[in-house]
């Protein structure tokens, strides 16, 4: 677990552009059963999730198409929501970072960590806005 203190700032960068800060295994399924198109991001302290999973998050919002409903849980912090959040991603194993699209609750795209790591935040903005696009 890690301080409040230290993920408060890590937290904010998502929740400043509309995300949603689920910390319940309840919230996130509730989240996830509603109708539309929802984005979790699975958040994280790591180095990656800094320089390219938020920042590609953030900026893909940036398009014609994007989803209803937007909403984040901590790894690490967040155990239950995180828990809940996964287990609506599976056939992909746990990763953190990773950043899921869902359609009336199915999921339809999915980005891992070893999508996200080592690739530009523009990258990983551009493969959501096209996952976006058909699906949004």
């Amino acid at each position: 677990m890690y301080p409040a203190e230290i993920v408060q700032p890590m937290r904010d960068e998502l929740t400043a552009v509309g995300f949603t800060q689920c910390t319940t295994a309840e919230s996130v399924a509730l989240a996830l059963n509603k109708s539309g198109t929802t984005l979790v991001v699975v958040n994280s302290v790591c180095g990656c999730a800094a320089a390219n999973a938020r920042p590609g998050a953030r900026m893909s919002l940036a398009n014609d198409k994007s989803p209803e409903q937007l909403i984040t849980v901590f790894a690490g912090v967040d155990k239950e929501a995180t828990a809940e959040a996964r287990s609506q991603m599976v056939p992909f194993p746990p990763s953190s970072p990773s950043i899921a699209l869902f359609k009336d609750g199915e999921l339809v795209h999915m980005l891992e960590r070893h999508h996200i790591e080592g690739r530009p935040a523009e990258l990983i903005a551009e493969n959501l806005r096209e996952a976006y696009s058909a699906h949004c």
